[in-house]
């Protein structure tokens, strides 16, 4: 059973490209620093004394920056590639989160995040480019579980030193976010040399592919059933953490560990569940089943007792749903992409998560001062619901258009 399970591991890690695995170390140092976002609305609420819904529009901004930087990014990184703008964007944002730290009116951070998520966003487009560039078709939905490996491994340390640091001195969290995007920046151009974006082609097995992501309709309605399910993601990282805070009483420490503990399971499994499942069912079937128990995660808060094993499973069930969906939606965009057009269509992708990061807390916050919290987390149940459906007709439309 032991001999086993290596196996199965180690075939998981198995045929990714060094530089696939470099790409993941430099994304790992960044997001093993990523500790502003998840306790920005305890920040905003605690430290400085803005109300619910004024720390919910400051979480907004970040999203309305990120939906800017990420059509720049993409622009960028098809015309001048993806490479010297993920340099840019690593030491750009470095520099503005350590500013942003010293912003204490509501007028200045909210300007000062807009800015800072605008500059740090951009590196999205640039950074899914560059996966598609370093790995073979065969291997890319593991190449980006990988990406997403490092990403949570990050988050994992983030949030767990962030929760630690937050409980001392919230401060902290915005220089060491601001280091470790300036120490990423400078590993990228330690582990992989310069390249010149077009030398590698991957041309799609779709017929159906459009010059434009704007025109490709099945590629539309993949991205409005990805806000709506993102709008009710980011509640784990948005208003979920104020509720455990306020409504159950939960410190920093705690928090910062429920965090940590969604990047750890991801850490664990998503590799080999990825390589398990790769190509046995359609790529969406695995989206609307985990879509399907984020929205069972968000409901076991009202239904079972307010006690802290509560919060851990439901966070469990959560990452688990997140593990099924998230992989194979990155696999599902890039399928539909040629490499001229492939920064766009990342783009496209990162900022239906940037809207998703504004409508989060805007409509999460508006909920809560109206109706309450149990009501907000009903909501969610239901509205993955929906987009569980959805995704499961996506499926069935894309399949009559092959």
């Amino acid at each position: 059973m032991v001999a086993a399970t290596r196996a199965l591991y180690k075939n998981a890690y198995s045929g990714l490209s060094k530089k696939t695995w470099y790409l993941s170390l430099v994304m790992l140092v960044n997001r093993s620093g990523t500790m502003v976002v998840p306790f920005l609305t305890m920040y905003c609420h605690i430290k400085l004394g803005f109300s619910v819904v004024q720390s919910g529009f400051v979480m907004a901004l970040f999203g309305g920056g990120a939906i800017l930087g990420a059509f720049i990014g993409g622009r960028i990184t098809d015309t001048w590639g993806f490479y010297p703008l993920q340099v840019a964007s690593l030491l750009l944002g470095g520099c503005m989160f350590i500013t942003v730290g010293y912003l204490q009116t509501y007028i200045s951070l909210c300007v000062g995040t807009f800015i800072l998520s605008t500059c740090n966003e951009s590196f999205r487009p640039a950074n899914s480019t560059a996966i598609a560039y370093y790995c073979s078709e065969e291997n890319r939905t593991r190449s980006y579980s990988l990406n997403r490996l490092a990403i949570n491994l990050g988050w994992a340390v983030g949030g767990a030193l962030g929760g630690f640091l937050a409980s001392i001195n919230y401060h902290l969290l915005f220089w060491v976010d601001g280091c470790t995007n300036i120490v990423a920046a400078l590993l990228l151009l330690k582990l992989l040399p310069f390249v010149k974006s077009g030398s590698k082609r991957i041309i799609p097995k779709h017929t159906d592919v459009k010059l434009s992501p704007y025109r490709d309709k099945i590629y539309l309605f993949f991205i409005a059933l990805t806000i709506l399910f993102a709008s009710c993601f980011f509640q784990l990282f948005s208003m979920q953490p104020l509720f455990y805070k306020t409504q159950w009483h939960l410190n920093e420490r705690f928090i910062g560990m429920l965090m940590a503990l969604n990047g750890l399971i991801i850490v664990a499994f998503e590799m080999i569940l990825v390589y398990s499942l790769e190509g046995t069912k359609p790529l969406t079937t695995f989206i609307r089943t985990g879509i399907f128990l984020v929205g069972i995660g968000y409901a076991l808060v009202n239904v079972l007792p307010q006690v802290a094993p509560v919060a851990i499973l439901s966070v469990i069930v959560i990452t688990i749903g997140e593990i099924f969906s998230m992989p194979f939606m990155n696999s599902f965009w890039i399928g539909r992409t040629a490499e001229n057009n492939r920064g766009q269509y990342a783009a496209m992708y990162t900022i239906a998560w940037s809207v998703a990061q504004i409508a989060a807390p805007t409509f999460g916050s508006q909920v809560i001062e109206r109706k309450g919290y149990s009501a907000l987390w009903w909501l969610l149940a239901v509205l993955c619901c929906i987009a569980s459906f959805g995704f499961h007709l996506l499926g069935k439309y894309a399949k009559k258009k092959k």
